[in-house]
């Protein structure tokens, strides 16, 4: 064996505590869990890289072929790098740089190594492909580079968020912000880009923050579309007497996994309690209406829950064909 690999195995991928054991043999299994767990790293981290590159291009043609050359803006701190850059003529790539270095230290802090070590890479490649990479202004209608200036700088950034990082650090100031005042991420997202836009209507007039409000909001709408996938998913439960004929539906007639929880049912005046299996199933958006037909065919009075899920991995989660 590769005595270097062996070594990259033992420190990295098994991640023993005691380093002095480094000298440790270890089985085929433990080698043969190390080989896959570091192929499972690896193949994720070129995936994670792809989807910044794509990302990273993505916003620099939105920025440099519709924002940039007609002087709108966004919110967050690329929007704080538009501004400055229009009013000051310092290059954006400077800019996109300089302003993110905080939210990057707070990243570090609040998100952990590998988020940081991602997004130095990806605002560094963003700032990279502005400095060097041409792009055609393509057109100065306003409410054109408005809405697709907008969606190609949302879709950079959903894909970069895709990646396991971020190329504008408004979101990581979020969450910190979040977790102190006790308030929501909207909240705070909402707050700081009231303090842009109202710079930008003061220092480039109304008309221009006010499309620059339309950029905004295009782009929030295509980084909800890239982060959440084509399909939202429903997550649902269900409490019914009928658990048994409601899970045979979802699974035969629907094509459906399930989860069972075991509880009990509390109902009447005295609260009385029954044991019930409670049914837990995620389905599409666009499967809601013949859900909750086919449970009503079963027990009209059956308790759904909905709720919205924002991502899914494993299990059947796609549908998976019926005979």
């Amino acid at each position: 064996m590769n005595p270097i690999w062996k070594s990259i195995i033992t420190q990295f991928i098994l991640k023993k505590k005691n380093r002095k054991r480094h000298r440790k043999e270890y089985s085929n299994f433990e080698l043969a869990k190390g080989y896959k767990e570091l192929f499972i790293y690896v193949r994720r981290f070129v995936k994670d890289l792809f989807l910044i590159a794509i990302g990273v291009f993505s916003a620099s043609f939105g920025l440099k072929g519709f924002l940039l050359t007609n002087h709108f803006i966004d919110g967050g701190a690329t929007g704080i790098s538009l501004l400055i850059s229009v009013l000051t003529n310092i290059p954006l790539h400077w800019l996109i740089v300089g302003i993110n270095i905080p939210f990057i230290i707070l990243g570090y802090k609040t998100m952990g190594r590998l988020f940081t070590i991602k997004t130095i890479i990806a605002i560094s490649a963003l700032s990279i492909v502005l400095a060097l990479v041409e792009f055609p202004n393509v057109t100065n209608d306003n409410l054109l580079v408005a809405l697709f200036g907008g969606l190609f700088l949302g879709a950079g950034i959903g894909f970069a968020v895709r990646g396991g990082s971020v190329i504008d650090g408004t979101e990581v100031l979020a969450i910190f912000l979040s977790r102190k005042l006790g308030a929501t991420m909207g909240d705070v997202v909402m707050m700081i880009n009231v303090i842009i836009f109202s710079t930008a209507a003061y220092f480039l007039g109304i008309e221009i923050a006010l499309y620059s409000m339309v950029t905004y909001f295009s782009a929030s709408k295509t980084l909800d579309f890239i982060v959440e996938g084509i399909e939202e998913y429903i997550g649902v439960t269900i409490v019914s007497s009928h658990s048994e004929d409601i899970r045979q539906m979802i699974i035969h007639h629907m094509g459906r996994g399930v989860t069972i929880y075991s509880g009990k049912r509390g109902y009447g005046k005295k609260g009385e309690s029954k044991e019930v299996d409670i049914i837990y199933t995620v389905i599409t958006r666009l499967e809601i209406t013949k859900l909750t037909t086919e449970i009503e065919k079963i027990e009209p009075t059956a308790f759904v829950v909905m709720n919205r899920v924002k991502d899914t991995k494993g299990g059947m989660i796609k549908k998976r064909p019926l005979h």
